[in-house]
């Protein structure tokens, strides 16, 4: 009878423990596994969302590489995330061993610093489309012209350099969140660290070179992976910067997930849609999985 009570129990609160988890179980099984499982069906299939489903084995594949304005996606996406992820890695280490100094309004500084990550895409991709507007009143084609002599530029609105448009907008805009996981990883250093090197005669570059890079090695290869998975997904920024009245983004622009987008609800083509996510899926787990053999290489070294 003991036995029975003891069992009846266990069970209740079994049952409780999963009544908690069952919500958040349930959201992800609706909204995310569902439409993962469901991308993985329909990337070998046509359908338009109305009629019938059709399976067409590898075709979606084929056609995607010779689509122009896949491979343009491509390129584009792999472009972006070469210069933006080592850039922005630079700018917010630089920030935050600036910032992690004793000076004098440093919280302030720090602030203006992670402003542009919480403040509105909306506002400030309106805010650098007037600054680099390509018209010679604009902010940035004044200083070309003023100070360094030089042609004014149309920046997004030209082919050759709307990706370097995107590539400052980005860095500006997320600067401010790596700068924050690097202060934390700065703080986290002891400084009997650095108190040994001084004492063993090493300057202001070696004690970054030898004690601070090392020591942040963690937090550079945290922030390496989420920065690189991050470009791999840019969508809201080319659209607001390169998206034109219309909303299309032309092939000089165009990335992997605006393509996935406009294949999906422009064209209609769910399966040629999934078969792209399927490739940036590919990617970014290619990409994440050499940075951790080299994280972990390195580490045994």
């Amino acid at each position: 009878m003991n036995t029975q009570g003891a069992k009846k129990r266990k069970m209740r609160q079994a049952l409780v423990a999963y009544s908690f988890i069952a919500p958040n179980f349930i959201g992800f099984a609706v909204f995310t596994l569902g439409p993962i499982i469901l991308a993985f069906i329909m990337a070998f299939a046509e359908w338009d969302g109305n009629n019938p489903m059709k399976f067409v084995g590898l075709k979606n594949f084929a056609d995607l590489f010779a689509n122009d304005r896949f491979t343009a996606a491509l390129k584009n996406t792999i472009v972006y995330s070469i210069f933006t992820v080592p850039f922005t890695l630079i700018v917010a280490l630089g920030l935050a061993i600036l910032l992690n100094q004793k000076i004098r309004a440093r919280t302030f500084f720090r602030t203006v610093a992670f402003f542009p990550y919480v403040a509105s895409l909306v506002a400030v991709a309106a805010v650098w489309n007037m600054l680099f507007t390509p018209a010679k009143g604009g902010l940035m084609n004044q200083l070309l012209m003023n100070v360094f002599q030089t042609a004014p530029l149309k920046w997004a609105a030209a082919p050759n350099t709307v990706m370097l448009t995107i590539v400052l907008f980005s860095i500006w805009k997320n600067m401010g969140y790596y700068m924050v996981i690097y202060l934390a990883g700065l703080q986290g250093i002891s400084e009997d660290l650095y108190e040994a090197a001084s004492l063993d005669g090493a300057g202001a570059l070696q004690k970054f070179w030898y004690v601070t890079l090392p020591q942040l090695k963690p937090t550079t290869f945290f922030v390496t992976i989420m920065l690189t998975i991050s470009c791999f997904k840019i969508y809201d920024i080319v659209y607001m910067l390169a998206g034109g009245s219309n909303g299309v983004v032309n092939k000089s622009a165009i990335v992997l997930v605006y393509y996935i987008y406009e294949e999906a609800f422009r064209n209609w083509k769910l399966g040629s849609a999934s078969a792209a996510a399927l490739v940036l899926f590919a990617i970014v787990l290619a990409v994440t999985l050499i940075q951790f053999r080299g994280e972990k290489n390195y580490a045994n070294d």
